[in-house]
C-alpha cells in the first residue's frame, strides 16, 4: 500500500496485515496469532506504567553516538518508541510515520527516540531505509528493553518460520537469545516521569503518532 501523508498508521498497518494474510501459508499465521496470544496471557513484558520514572539509559545511535535520554529530557519531552526491527514492515511503517510528524513534534518542544536490539549497521540501514533524521538508538541485548519491561523471549516454534522469511533474529541482533521488546511507545515529561505508555503484544497494533502528539501538547 502506498504510504501517503494523509494515510492513517492504523489503515497501512491493516493494509499490511492483510497482504500477510493472503500471501503467507495459513500455518504460518496461526503461529504468528499463537505467538501474540501466549505473550498476552503470560502477562509477562507488559511495560512500565504511567507515572513512573523513566528509568535513564545511553545507546548509540546509527552514527555510533551516545544519546542519554536525561540529556535529551533536559531539553523537553521525550518520545521513546521500541520496535522490533529492520525487518519487520509493521515496524518501519511506524518508523516512517513518526518521520512524517516529526516537525510538529519539534514545535511542540520535543525529541523523538527509537529503539532496537538490532546491531548499530542494522540500525544504520532502518535509518537509511526510512530516511529517518531522529536517533534511532541500537540495544544490544536489549538490556533498556527490559528496564522498561519489555523483552521477551521468541517461541521456539518460530525461529524457523523466522529464518524462512529472512527474518534470522541472531543475525540481525547480534546473539542467539531471540529475544525482542514488546513494540511500545512511551511520552516521558520533562521530569522524567512517564506520561503516556502504549504498549501491546500485538506487534500489528500501534498507537497513532497523532495522538501522542495530542497529550504531548496537553503537557
Amino acid at each position: 500500500m502506498e504510504s501517503t501523508q494523509y494515510t492513517k498508521l492504523k489503515d497501512q498497518l491493516e493494509a499490511v496485515a492483510k497482504h500477510g494474510v493472503e500471501v503467507l501459508p495459513k500455518e504460518v499465521i496461526e503461529a504468528f496469532e499463537r505467538s501474540i496470544r501466549e505473550l498476552r496471557e503470560s502477562g509477562m513484558a507488559k511495560g512500565l506504567a504511567v507515572g513512573t520514572e523513566a528509568p535513564d539509559f545511553t545507546l548509540r545511535n546509527q552514527t555510533g553516538n551516545g544519546v542519554t535520554l536525561s540529556e535529551e529530557i533536559a531539553k523537553g519531552p521525550v518520545i521513546l518508541t521500541f520496535y522490533r526491527g529492520e525487518w519487520c514492515p509493521f515496524c518501519n511503517l511506524e518508523l516512517k510515520a513518526y518521520q512524517r510528524n516529526l516537525g510538529s513534534i519539534h514545535e511542540a518542544g520535543a525529541q523523538l527516540l527509537a529503539v532496537s536490539p538490532l546491531t548499530p549497521d542494522h540500525t544504520l540501514t532502518v535509518q537509511e531505509k526510512n530516511e529517518l533524521s531522529f536517533h534511532v538508538l541500537s540495544d544490544l541485548g536489549n538490556q533498556v528493553a527490559q528496564k522498561y519491561l519489555l523483552k521477551f523471549k521468541l517461541p521456539d516454534y518460530l525461529h524457523e518460520i523466522y529464518r524462512s522469511l529472512g527474518f534470522g533474529l541472531d543475525g540481525f541482533n547480534g546473539d542467539d537469545s531471540w529475544e525482542l521488546p514488546v513494540p511500545a511507545t512511551y511520552l516521558i515529561d520533562k521530569q522524567g516521569i512517564i506520561r503516556l505508555a502504549s504498549v501491546d503484544p500485538d506487534y500489528k497494533t500501534r498507537m497513532e503518532p497523532g495522538e501522542v502528539l495530542n497529550v504531548l501538547r496537553s503537557l
